[in-house]
């Protein structure tokens, strides 16, 4: 049994003393342990060698006190595993230097062994759980299958993603297979997940508020749904989608157990739009994390009264940024669990 179970009851939407907290990225890059680890070791030897992976996940459970602990990795290890190169440069980010645009490149791309290419992740989860001894519950994570689709054809990072629009506009039969291809993967990686421990799992659609409201549906949400039909009879699903709102009220009726809400949707509105019947998780603006400890308090209890404190999780609208200080981050945990 989990000693701290909130994050667990809000999820099943149960009645809770305070809604629990824990931050989107809180495993990374704002924390000087972190930042240590990383001028030893690079991005991916990072996210492929348990120990490490282990190690940072429980950092921020040291230094704050989450009600939940997210497993360190990235969304760009299933590409790899799909047999898709991926790198990691310095000034650009991710980098895919053999982008998917024909038939004959789309041949070379494989739903994988999860154990095979994968299993490092599993062992992590196996590691992180030893070591959280039942203290709070582990999140597992993986992108949507748009969200993947998007670096795939794209190459890299983008604003617009134009690339992976034009491929999905001018040979939709392509890239319905390439979605199929990541969706299928998705589904068997997260299954390894639930089997390797983990007590949820977070879906991060951060691209795909790219889309219109019709083409979301088309290229995002029907891989999605097929991803929730997989993995609710095992585990707890949570989907994200940054600038999703549109699709709010389809997504309540999916059978996910939780909706994250990015910073540009005001609680009222995510209340109103899902109906009030499925948990909601967020949405504080990552950059407003940069105002002062009295401003962030104020805004965080604004926040849990706008929302409620059941069916609610409070998080951010997006990632913890960088140049956080670590003493509001302080701030905010704190703030959620003195809330009554």
């Amino acid at each position: 049994m989990i000693k701290n179970d909130l994050f667990l009851r809000a999820l099943k939407g149960e009645t809770v003393e305070r809604p629990p907290v824990w931050l989107m990225r809180q495993a990374g890059r704002y924390l000087p342990e972190f930042q240590e680890i990383k001028t030893k070791y690079d991005f991916f030897t990072r996210c492929q060698t348990p120990e490490l992976a282990s190690e940072i996940t429980l950092q921020p459970i040291r230094r704050f006190g989450m009600d939940a602990a997210i497993l360190f990795s990235d969304i760009l290890v299933v590409p790899q595993a799909m047999n898709i190169p991926v790198e990691m440069k310095a000034e650009i980010g991710p980098w895919l230097p053999k982008p998917i645009h024909s038939a004959r490149a789309l041949a070379e791309v494989y739903v994988p062994d999860i154990d095979e290419t994968l299993g490092y992740v599993m062992e992590a989860i196996k590691m992180t759980k030893e070591k959280l001894q039942n203290e709070i519950p582990l999140i597992g994570f993986a992108g949507s299958p748009w969200t993947i689709f998007c670096y795939c054809t794209e190459g890299q990072g983008s604003k617009t993603f134009a690339k992976a629009k034009e491929l999905c506009y001018t040979n939709p039969q392509l890239a319905h297979q390439l979605l199929q291809k990541i969706t299928d993967t998705t589904i068997a990686y997260l299954k390894k997940k639930v089997g390797a421990g983990v007590d949820a799992v977070q879906l991060f659609d951060s691209w795909g508020g790219l889309l219109s409201p019709h083409d979301y549906q088309e290229f995002s949400w029907k891989y999605l749904q097929q991803i929730i039909d997989a993995l609710k009879p095992l585990i707890p699903v949570i989907i994200f989608g940054k600038g999703c709102w549109f699709a709010l009220e389809t997504m309540s009726k999916s059978g996910a157990a939780a909706l994250g809400i990015d910073w540009t949707c005001p609680a009222e509105t995510a209340r109103k739009l899902t109906g009030g019947i499925i948990t909601l998780q967020g949405n504080f603006d990552p950059s407003r994390l940069l105002s002062s400890p009295k401003v962030i308090a104020n805004m965080v209890t604004e926040m849990i009264d706008s929302f409620g404190k059941d069916r609610y999780i409070v998080n951010l609208g997006h990632g913890i940024l960088p140049n956080i200080p670590l003493e509001h981050v302080k701030v905010f945990v704190e703030t959620v669990k003195a809330y009554r």
